[in-house]
């Protein structure tokens, strides 16, 4: 057997034992021994993507639907850099990614071969470890490097303490193809009973007991773990629950949907400044949140992770693996107040929505409404998250998933796509219109390859809708080129490309009917981006009376 193919199949069969279930392939020659490694593979489940950028964002959506690590293989060359944004959303966001690169051996670096570049820590910090595995050799002692190398490999990437995206890097010499010789110079065999090194996992941390009170509140934002038991402790505490879309906590009666008008409203922000917030996760899409939480007294960050703690607003005065939220005696005052000014921004809000026909933030509410329970939503990183975090009322039933951890635009289409195809249900996803263009080519799938159930919710506003909120819109004269960036594309034509069903919907009411079907399929929903800023300032207006009014009243 030549080392290429020795190495491609102990490494595939190392990491099946370890638990990997899914592999996505770009096609490359030099990646040839790991390609037929995985295709002769029966216990994995193969994805195949012509772009490589979709390849890893497929791999990516996997990973973070089913929250554990997936392989993603390319050729060597310019293939590696294009994994480079998934890989920096997976690290941003803790999603295990096994990144397995070919390359070409050492004697052809630096002298002009083809497709030879640099790959030596490519995704430099981004990358939770690599590792250059080196060209394999007929000797003896390589089949021990190389499963207790995927066994690391793979509980790298897995965590428990911080899942992210490891890298390995194989170099191959030619022949890179199976030669028909089946001896090598040991037992290629690994461990009959699993993995070739098997890991403990440490014993749960001790928790951060905090004081009993009931002037306290949970945030929770992109990323959070153990979401369910912190919400159970809270609701037994008296604690109103803040929760971003994302995250995961937005449901049960002691969820504030409406947390974005209440803190952008002076008057109740100041009134309601808690003893104590518990945040889990990393919020990051309300700015009236993030500037209450800078005001915060006492603000503990729960992390699984010691070493990566996210505090974007340098508020953290503890951080803990794990906190203890006590069962607080009282009054429930400060819960009621929450909710009845919650109750009053709900129905402001609902009343403008439904005056205000098609519109993009009305579209959000309405598709989370429309879900049937067990479904996954997943959602773009820019307007529409933003739209769903305003306008969103709380419900259980529902999956909802966001690449927030670096927040592009790039690879939505076929994140979405990997996470329609580890969930067990219904997908659907809503997406701008220049994150759908800018990753069409996640609608490129094979006639072989696994087709998800997943509806696709396009808002097109032609263009840049979330510039048109922000302080750039004043530049009259450069902000329809520079930032609008109009592109005028019929999104019918471009789902019909791919042989892609597509719906135009016209009449938000339509939109039940329109998202029924099989298989991936694109529904657009026009709106205008002028009409969208109008509907916005009506909202927080509405808002925002009815909080005063309600503050007054209390």
């Amino acid at each position: 057997m030549n080392p290429a193919t020795a190495l491609a199949t102990v490494l595939v069969d190392e990491l099946v034992r370890c638990g990997l279930t899914d592999v996505v392939i770009s096609p490359g020659s030099r990646s040839a021994p790991l390609a037929l490694a995985v295709h002769a593979e029966s216990r994995v489940r193969m994805h195949v993507r012509i772009d490589e950028r979709s390849a890893s964002y497929l791999a990516l959506g996997l990973a973070k639907r089913s929250e554990r690590p997936v392989a993603l293989i390319c050729s060597s060359g310019t293939a590696t850099a294009n994994f480079h944004p998934a890989v920096v959303e997976a690290s941003e966001s803790g999603v295990p990614l096994l990144v397995l690169t070919a390359d070409r051996p050492p004697e052809l670096r630096g002298t002009g071969a083809n497709q030879t570049i640099d790959q030596m820590a490519i995704y430099g910090s981004a990358a939770r470890w690599f590792a250059e595995v080196g060209v394999p050799e007929d000797r003896p002692g390589q089949v021990a490097y190389w499963r207790s190398l995927a066994c690391r490999a793979y509980q790298r990437a897995a965590g428990p303490d911080g899942p992210g995206p490891v890298h390995l890097n194989l170099a191959f010499r030619e022949p890179l193809i199976p030669d028909g010789d089946t001896s090598w110079c040991e037992s290629l065999d690994g461990d009959a009973n699993g993995p070739w090194v098997r890991t403990r996992v440490a014993p749960p941390p001790i928790a951060l007991h905090i004081p009993p009170t009931r002037r306290g509140v949970l945030v929770v934002g992109d990323g959070a773990s153990n979401v369910r038991r912190y919400i159970a402790a809270a609701g037994m505490a008296g604690w109103p629950v803040l929760s971003e879309p994302n995250g995961g906590g937005r449901y049960g009666d002691h969820a504030i949907s409406t947390y974005h008008y209440l803190l952008g409203t002076p008057e109740f922000a100041d009134a309601y400044r808690p003893d104590v917030v518990v945040t889990l996760g990393r919020p990051g899409l309300s700015r009236p949140l993030l500037s209450w939480l800078r005001r915060a007294e006492e603000h503990i960050v729960v992390s699984t992770d010691l070493a990566r703690w996210p505090d974007p607003t340098r508020s953290a005065t503890q951080v803990a693996q794990a906190v203890e939220i006590p069962v607080a005696s009282g009054d429930d005052s400060w819960l009621h107040a929450w909710r009845q000014a919650d109750q009053a921004a709900r129905a402001a809000l609902d009343a403008v929505l439904d005056a205000s026909g098609t519109s993009e933030p009305r579209l959000a509410r309405d598709l989370v409404d429309a879900l049937p329970n067990g479904a996954l939503l997943f959602c773009g990183s820019s307007m529409p998250i933003r739209d769903l975090d305003q306008a969103m009322r709380s419900r259980r039933g529902i999956r909802l998933l966001a690449n927030r951890g670096a927040s592009g635009i790039d690879g939505l289409v076929s994140t979405a796509m990997g996470a329609a195809l580890a969930h067990n249900g219904p997908s659907y996803a809503l997406l701008g219109d220049l994150s759908f263009l800018h990753d069409q080519n996640g609608l490129i799938l094979g006639p072989r390859e696994p087709r998800p159930d997943l509806c696709l919710v396009v808002v097109n506003n032609d263009g840049g809708g979330i510039f048109s909120l922000l302080p750039q819109a004043g530049l009259r004269d450069p902000f329809e080129r520079v930032f609008g960036t109009p592109h005028g594309v019929d999104l019918g034509y471009a789902a019909a490309a791919t042989g892609t069903p597509y719906t135009l919907v016209e009449d938000l009411g339509d939109l039940p009917k329109a998202m029924r079907g099989e298989g991936p399929r694109v529904v657009e929903v026009r709106t205008d981006r002028e009409a969208n800023v109008a509907v916005h300032a009506r909202l927080r207006d509405a808002a925002q009376t009815a909080i005063r009014a309600s503050v007054a009243e209390a």
